[in-house]
């Protein structure tokens, strides 16, 4: 409470010493804890342990991060996952993924790829290629190695247009409908619904196929497809991950011990929210994983270095220097630049 810490990077929140704080609390803003699990978080810097500024300095529309997956062995799912919200970067695996902004200045400025490669993706195919563009195909063709993501880059126009197309889609449902502003939802008849309450404390969570229903002790969801309660990442079932952040037990008098008492209805809606994401994402996953395959078969790293994009410069690999206000420092001083 005595510790003097200066504002969240590239936010206006308090420095005053917490305990001679008076004001209210910033309001929550979102955070991606894991693959497909938003939380609330107060984006005040005397209540985080260590804030990321290179992250924090780009947050907000029209930014989107890319996270890699960490890589396990024969596991399916996808291995670059897409959020509007500000990642953590844990992965189901046990490692963090690596963490890249689309763009290294806030309002979608100087996106954050090699110097050189979307004009050589444009000559490449013959028509201008943007940065969200590149985004949609590596969602789409991004395949998981020991050393990190493989992003192929197909000769054909054909295959890269098809990539393209189905990746926007697949974006647009990871990021909760940033692209075309219309939140994800299921055909009328496949939409989930709480068929039984769920009570204040579940335990369990089972699914029953049959009838296609999420069963979280007596409380019932359906229906909710297979390929929703199956789709992975890292290895791990999203749903029961999900789950299990919210039920597990935690150390008495720890933070993490402070919670809600019991179920409330936001996580009800939130996991019917989940569920129509992964249904959506489920259904077009073998479609992914066939394109990947397809994809994987290019070979484009020394075109790219006979075109001077790679090795791309040592700056574009280190972020950008973002400071678009004073950032104020302890007790309101300001740093010195």
């Amino acid at each position: 409470p005595a510790s003097a810490v200066a504002a969240l990077p590239g936010q206006r929140t308090g420095t005053v010493r917490w305990a001679r704080e008076s004001g209210p609390c910033p309001e929550p803003v979102r955070v991606a804890r894991g693959p497909f699990d938003e939380q609330l978080l107060l984006p005040d810097h005397r209540l985080i342990d260590t804030a990321r500024p290179e992250l924090w300095r780009v947050a907000g529309e029209p930014q989107l991060f890319a996270v890699e997956q960490g890589y396990v062995p024969g596991a399916a799912g996808p291995a670059v996952l897409v959020t509007s919200a500000l990642p953590e970067g844990r992965s189901p695996a046990g490692r963090p993924g690596r963490i890249r902004p689309l763009f290294r200045r806030p309002g979608g400025v100087e996106p954050n790829l090699a110097p050189g490669l979307l004009a050589f993706l444009g000559e490449r195919y013959g028509r201008r290629v943007d940065a969200l563009e590149w985004l949609t195909w590596t969602v789409a063709a991004a395949r998981p190695s020991p050393a990190g993501c493989r992003v192929p880059l197909p000769a054909d126009p054909e295959v890269w247009t098809a990539g393209v197309a189905l990746g926007r889609d697949l974006v647009d449902v990871q990021a909760r409908g940033a692209l075309s502003g219309t939140k994800p939802r299921l055909p009328g008849g496949r939409r989930p619904y709480v068929r039984a309450a769920v009570p204040p404390r579940p335990r369990t969570l089972t699914y029953e196929a049959g009838d296609e229903a999420l069963c979280l002790d007596a409380g019932r969801v359906s229906p909710v497809p297979a390929e929703a309660w199956e789709y992975s990442v890292g290895g791990t079932r999203v749903l029961e991950q999900w789950f299990a952040h919210r039920t597990a037990p935690v150390e008495p008098g720890s933070l993490d011990a402070i919670g809600p008492a019991a179920w409330p209805q936001e996580w009800t809606s939130e996991l019917l929210d989940l569920v129509t994401v992964l249904a959506l994402l489920g259904a077009r996953e073998a479609e992914r994983a066939a394109l990947a395959r397809e994809a994987a078969a290019s070979a484009d790293r020394e075109d790219l270095r006979a075109a001077g994009v790679l090795p791309p410069p040592a700056g574009s690999r280190r972020p950008a220097s973002v400071l678009d206000h004073q950032e104020e420092g302890p007790e309101g001083q300001f740093m010195l630049l």
